[in-house]
């Protein structure tokens, strides 16, 4: 399986970065970096998801963004090689392309359209975020837990895929008995069904129905950058 935003890219630019690329995997829960680091790689996603995790005093956590196959993860917290922004823990194990994070920069230094294509990646990687935030703020909780399933399930393999109440709840900063309680309504919805460390989509269409509008205006932004979209609404 392909990263999709590296396939994407005009023939000179993947021969800068493919000899360079090693597929590593990733296991759930696995911290590809935390915030304060230094970003030595770059990671490129083949599948799987990883969360940007932005860490609240006593270590609290939230996720402000999810990054699979269509995106990379370690050079939009900060400057090529300097300290992240942000914690990157990986949701859905699979694995990723590395390459160092020096090879990176300087096949940026060497070419604009590779620059234009990350400029337009980390565009509508900071409305993800944005919208994430504003979507924490103001929408009901059975509506984010809706719009969050459905950015995982684009990403994901399958309808099915591992995922407890804790991890839920860290993801959208509530309460796990909070979380057993609003999922339960998108059971009885016949939206989801559940088990013990796992979530299945049933009705996507419905899910969709369902969740705020933020979910439909972050994609919308990635079309408008002529970007690759997760899987098809």
């Amino acid at each position: 399986m392909d990263n999709l935003w590296i396939a994407s890219l005009a023939d000179a630019d993947r021969q800068r970065l493919e000899p360079h690329l090693g597929e590593r995997p990733f296991a759930q829960g696995q911290m590809l970096y935390d915030a304060g680091e230094e970003v030595d790689e770059v990671w490129f996603p083949l599948n799987g998801v990883v969360s940007l995790m932005t860490v609240l005093p006593e270590d609290r956590l939230i996720e402000t963004a999810a990054i699979g196959r269509e995106g990379l993860v370690g050079v939009t917290c900060g400057p090529m090689n300097g300290r992240a922004s942000s914690r990157a823990i990986a949701q859905i194990e699979g694995s990723a392309a590395c390459c160092p994070a020096e090879v990176f920069s300087q096949a940026l230094s060497e070419s604009d359209t590779l620059r234009n294509a990350l400029s337009r990646y980390t565009e509508s990687l900071f409305a993800q975020v944005q919208q994430t935030a504003a979507c924490n703020a103001q929408h009901r909780l059975d509506e984010r837990l809706a719009r969050w399933l459905l950015t995982l399930h684009d990403r994901a393999e399958g309808d099915r895929f591992d995922l407890t109440q804790a991890d839920i709840a860290g993801m959208l900063g509530v309460r796990r008995a909070t979380v057993s309680e609003v999922g339960s309504q998108l059971v009885d919805k016949g939206l989801i069904r559940r088990g013990r460390g796992w979530v299945e989509v049933l009705d996507r269409p419905a899910l969709e129905d369902h969740a705020c509008g933020c979910y439909m205006a972050i994609r919308g932004v990635m079309k408008d950058l002529r970007l690759p979209v997760p899987k098809a609404a």
